[in-house]
């Protein structure tokens, strides 16, 4: 059985590497990439990927089913945070089976 001596590693440098691996691991599971979870995506993007036009996707931001990004006069939303939105199944609620 092989040991692993820990000695000179301290705790916050312990909890730093495994919370890098998970993040890792979930990124892989999910196949998307750390640029690409962060990524800002376009109206028409969002709307295309959750099925609905841009006044819905508009009334949505609005009522604050979906959180947007302001980049200068550009209105932009968070790809893990649509696609989160689109696997939760809360979609249903608002007549959306997708």
């Amino acid at each position: 059985m092989n040991n692993i001596l820990l000695s000179n590693y301290s705790i916050t440098d312990l909890e730093n590497t495994i919370a890098k691996i998970l993040k890792q691991i979930i990124c892989e599971q999910n196949y998307l990439s750390d640029s690409a979870v962060n990524e800002l995506i376009t109206r028409q993007e969002t709307a295309k990927i959750l099925k609905i036009s841009l006044p819905t996707l508009h009334n949505w931001t609005k009522n604050g089913l979906l959180f947007c990004y302001k980049v200068s006069s550009r209105v932009r939303y968070k790809r893990s945070e649509i696609m989160e939105l689109f696997n939760s199944g809360d979609l249903n609620k608002y007549g959306r089976a997708v």
